[in-house]
């Protein structure tokens, strides 16, 4: 096993179990943390009467850790995972070794996203969320190759999400900052991986990430969209343990 665990934040509308495919592989040769994310998956969602904001949820990780009596770890995500650790990465930079930035981007919502996040997270209250917010998010989640099989794992995984929590999580997405300053000042090593057919946090994304991180490797894996770690896992499992700087 390696000296620093490796906690990994998943995407949205997903949960924890979005890692089933690389969680074996990795827990090889790692200690691995999957934690559901506030409102999502089995995670309650704390009624704090505050306006949503990825630092509450960066406070959930801290809090994690601190319950795991971790002083530190590799921090992770994908999409909405890869924000939040930067979240982290702004509240408590002391408590992150390594970065692992999965089909993410460092910069915040322009305005046409925001408005489409904010559609989302009220018809989300008033709807529910079966069926119709699969249907919205699978043309950009997945690559059109994807095998069948993993189209219908990820639209299960969606269609399974609490109302309240996606709500939550979309309003929360939308006011986050941009994060390229937190990324330049990070002085830890961090892998950048993208999907080569990414189409929500393209290649140009994942480059901005590479020229702001002090200390940076990028990982393109080919013919695969948005959620790599669904579409290649083996791809994510070479690339993170190939990488992986504390064994």
């Amino acid at each position: 096993m390696t000296e620093l665990p490796l906690l990994l934040l998943h995407a949205f509308p997903l949960d924890a179990r979005m890692w089933d495919p690389v969680r074996a592989p990795l827990a090889e040769r790692v200690r691995l943390i999957t934690p559901d994310q506030r409102g999502l998956g089995r995670s309650p969602l704390p009624g704090n009467g505050r306006e949503p904001s990825l630092d509450d949820a960066a406070r959930d990780v801290v809090a994690l850790l601190d319950r795991l009596e971790l002083d530190r770890v590799v921090l992770g995500g994908c999409s909405m995972g890869g924000y939040l650790t930067m979240a982290v990465l702004r509240l408590a930079p002391e408590r992150v070794g390594g970065l692992v930035l999965i089909d993410t981007k460092a910069t915040a919502d322009p305005p046409e996203t925001a408005r489409a996040r904010l559609d989302v997270a009220e018809r989300a209250e008033a709807e529910g969320v079966t069926g119709w917010l699969a249907e919205a998010s699978l043309p950009t989640l997945l690559a059109d190759t994807a095998a069948t099989g993993v189209v219908e794992r990820v639209r299960g995984l969606i269609d399974e999400q609490p109302p309240a929590g996606v709500a939550w999580a979309a309003r929360a997405l939308r006011a986050r900052p941009d994060s390229v300053e937190t990324l330049r000042a990070a002085e830890v090593p961090a892998l950048v991986i993208v999907g080569e057919r990414d189409a929500i946090t393209p290649l140009e994304a994942a480059g901005t990430m590479v020229g702001a991180l002090p200390d940076a490797t990028l990982a393109v894996l080919p013919g695969v969209g948005h959620l790599t770690p669904l579409e290649d896992p083996a791809g994510v499992v070479e690339a993170i343990l190939g990488w992986y700087p504390f064994g």
